[in-house]
């Protein structure tokens, strides 16, 4: 069996929709019920698409669960579909998306 090594190289998952946008870096805010599985099913869609967030902070509060998920090299509008995604879990209860630092060009070669 082939090592699976997702660190190195290029996504195997192109954004096909947005394929000549510019990346982004941007942060998930999220307020979802405090339940075990809540941060592997928030995470999971993020492993779906092949990406890896650079920071993850959950903070538990009362029955909610306070999560910021942080992440670069991917187009907004990818961004904003796994927004979309991750508002359709029933144990989500909010998610906002920003963007941390301005559009960059994506590298080709």
């Amino acid at each position: 069996m082939p090592p699976l090594d997702p660190a190195l190289g290029s996504s195997p998952r192109p954004d096909v929709w947005s394929a000549h946008q510019a990346h982004c870096h941007v942060q998930y805010h999220l307020q979802a019920d405090a339940e075990a599985d809540v941060l592997c099913r928030v995470l999971n869609h993020f492993a779906l698409q092949f990406l890896v967030p650079q920071r993850v902070s959950v903070q538990q509060r009362e029955a909610t669960l306070h999560m910021e998920v942080e992440l670069d090299g991917l187009s907004w509008h990818r961004a904003e579909v796994i927004a979309d995604k991750l508002r359709n879990l029933i144990c989500v209860c909010s998610v906002e998306l920003q963007q941390l630092h301005p559009l960059r060009l994506q590298a080709t070669g």
